[in-house]
């Protein structure tokens, strides 16, 4: 009979186990729950990665709505008036100057007004 070395698959059996600690119960002990764990977490992963970009788009659009409204424009109007004054700020940049710099907003906002009503 010819001679079996078995380390490839000692090697795949101790990266799963090693990348399953943490896990709870069985799965960071036993090879077959691990490996569903892990497969389970990977396509979780996956699925939350594009799920980030999407939550926060929304996060940003809440702040500039909320700046918006204080500064009597509704998002729709203040970034069509954007648009119209042809000014490019991202909505994450413009998020960030709603949180931090409440001036410079106001700033934009009265752009934003002037662009719509011209």
């Amino acid at each position: 009979m010819t001679r079996v070395k078995r380390s490839v698959a000692r090697k795949k059996r101790r990266a799963t186990l090693e990348r399953a600690k943490g896990f709870r119960g069985e799965a960071n002990s036993n090879y077959k729950r691990a490996k569903e764990a892990l497969l389970k977490a990977e396509s979780y992963a996956y699925r939350d990665r594009r799920n980030r970009k999407r939550d926060f788009r929304r996060l940003w659009i809440t702040r500039i709505n909320a700046a918006a409204r204080l500064n009597g424009m509704t998002y729709g109007q203040f970034m069509h008036g954007l648009k119209l004054a042809g000014i490019e700020v991202d909505r994450k940049v413009l998020a960030d100057i709603a949180v931090r710099d409440a001036d410079t907003f106001r700033r934009f906002a009265e752009a934003a007004r002037e662009a719509s009503a011209a």
